[in-house]
């Protein structure tokens, strides 16, 4: 459980999941998700996974019902504690607003016990996984595997329209690189909340060689501390098509 500390370390990393503009990692083991996209350019992002498993292997995992239910993306709106505790670690009743594969968005609450020390990875605003029911019940997707977890996390944001099928292509097929950023210009901010800035970026190939592209994304405000110029940054891209690339940055907040 205390991995989640670690996790500021691991910054940089492959991440998997979702991508759209401001994600996280830190360890190779761990890839994906929670920034979001827009524009010819994608970011991708990650959840607390270390803290996910925490979950499952101390508190007893999924209950039966949960079990193969579809992944969703759940976006807590809200905590409380409910009065319960387990070996002093407290249950949490976490309000979560849930985004699915297929489009659709709802509110839903979920129970778990979570130790003292990774009260921070619950904290509105944090995005977590979780199983749902047709009847709207859900449970944290502590048992999911990480590919798992980071096809739902892809299939969520193409539905939402945050990622495109081809920046989809290039989170799944693209190859690991590193990238300079070079310039980070801010150019406002969309209605839903997200910073609009144009990047310049350096990217190594793994000869060693490297291309210069300019991209507009927009990113939200948790992401574009990442992406200050001089900072070094993982990307993915497709070797036949340098036009765009996908920026894995480390999950905040």
């Amino acid at each position: 459980m205390r991995i989640l500390l670690l996790l500021p370390l691991l910054a940089g990393l492959v991440c998997t999941a979702i991508w759209v503009v401001g994600g996280l990692t830190g360890d190779d083991e761990f890839a994906w998700l929670n920034a979001w996209m827009a524009g010819p350019f994608l970011l991708l992002t990650s959840l607390p996974f270390a803290f996910m498993r925490g979950l499952g292997g101390v508190f007893g995992g999924m209950p039966r019902e949960f079990r193969d239910a579809p992944i969703g993306i759940g976006t807590v709106t809200g905590v409380a504690r409910t009065g319960l505790s387990v070996n002093d670690q407290p249950q949490l009743e976490i309000q979560l607003q849930v985004d699915t594969a297929d489009g659709r968005s709802f509110p839903a609450t979920a129970r778990q016990i979570v130790d003292l020390t990774d009260l921070a990875a619950v904290q509105p605003n944090a995005t977590l996984p979780v199983r749902y029911l047709p009847d709207g019940r859900v449970a944290l997707a502590t048992d999911a595997a990480l590919p798992e977890l980071q096809s739902a996390l892809n299939r969520v944001q193409l539905a939402k329209g945050w990622l495109t099928p081809n920046q989809l292509r290039i989170a799944e097929q693209g190859v690991d690189a590193r990238a300079v950023v070079l310039a980070m210009t801010p150019a406002g901010h969309t209605p839903d909340g997200r910073s609009e800035v144009r990047l310049g970026l350096r990217v190594t190939r793994a000869d060693g060689t490297t291309f210069d592209l300019e991209q507009d994304k927009k990113l939200p405000p948790s992401a574009v501390g990442q992406v200050q110029p001089g900072m070094v940054v993982r990307v993915k891209y497709l070797p036949h098509d340098e036009s765009e690339v996908a920026v894995v940055t480390s999950l905040a907040g």
